[in-house]
């Protein structure tokens, strides 16, 4: 059985044919410039291909609520030309198949749970740290959603007691994604992340924000495994940094052994890798078909 994935990102599309074994059989990207341009040839990549769904996972904020009347449109985004642009109702024009619409990271999430290193659990946090910080959960086996759905990268934390630069969020300065996400290093060092050494301060900065918002998640949605993937996670020398500072910041409170005992199996990266966005929408789009 085939599916039809797209990963909408703010950077690129990533559009996809997989199985219901979350085997990506056939993918193409394509840079995300204007919605018309965009979106013309991701029909055009799916156009003469047969699938029996569709699952779309995006980069946000977005409408989920499918009783809502802009549901499948992106929403506020600072991304020009996209804010209120409605992917949903253009693949409708084209594709008559049942589909589902989520973020990105929910669908991260998923695929992980599926498919990935939480394989088996009936919960999971997928944060990822790139061009901004998204996170999504699955809770009890079912997607996060409620008045909007998650926006964990929007969350406030303490500032390190070091750190002066103001913030690089549009809307809030220095929440999480302010202060931490790959612009924010950019802006407060004058290099990319993957130019710092390993050694350098930003690193302990980043470890602490981080730690501080995984555990704010855990305190808040107690998933039983986190995931942090996206570019900045690709420094994997952050994670025993950040692990470290969640036992300190818990500080006892938790008395779990996935906390206490192991955490290096706990806060981990995703076992599917760079294709954790993809296989998430193949996750997607078998949800909708059930």
């Amino acid at each position: 059985m085939l599916f039809a994935a797209i990963e909408a990102g703010g950077t690129k599309f990533v559009c996809a044919i997989g199985n219901e074994k979350g085997e990506v059989l056939e993918k193409e990207s394509y840079p995300t410039t204007t919605p018309e341009e965009t979106m013309a040839k991701v029909i055009e990549f799916f156009k003469d291909k047969e699938f029996v769904a569709m699952g779309v996972g995006s980069f946000g904020p977005i409408d989920p609520d499918k009783k809502s009347q802009t549901y499948g449109s992106i929403t506020s985004t600072p991304k020009v030309g996209w804010s209120n642009y409605n992917i949903i109702k253009e693949l409708n024009k084209h594709f008559n198949v049942p589909k589902a619409f989520d973020t990105d990271v929910n669908g991260a999430a998923l695929g992980e749970l599926t498919w990935g290193t939480a394989k088996g659990l009936q919960s999971c946090l997928y944060i990822t740290v790139g061009t901004g910080i998204g996170a999504g959960a699955v809770v009890e086996n079912n997607l996060v959603h409620g008045l909007l759905h998650p926006e964990m990268g929007h969350i406030f934390v303490r500032r390190h007691k070091e750190d002066t630069y103001e913030g690089k969020c549009p809307f809030h300065k220095d929440c999480l994604e302010g202060l931490a996400a790959g612009p924010a290093i950019e802006a407060r060092w004058g290099v990319k992340g993957h130019e710092i050494p390993s050694d350098h301060q930003g690193w302990d900065f980043e470890a602490y924000y981080l730690a501080q918002a995984l555990v704010n998640y855990i305190l808040i949605l107690s998933p039983q495994k986190i995931i942090m993937g996206g570019g900045v996670m690709q420094q994997k020398h952050i994670f025993p940094k950040i692990r470290e500072y969640v036992v300190e910041l818990l500080n006892g409170y938790v008395q779990k052994n996935e906390i206490l005992k192991n955490i290096d199996e706990y806060i981990v990266y995703p076992e599917l890798g760079q294709s954790a966005g993809t296989c998430g929408a193949i996750a997607l789009a078998m949800k909708a078909l059930q």
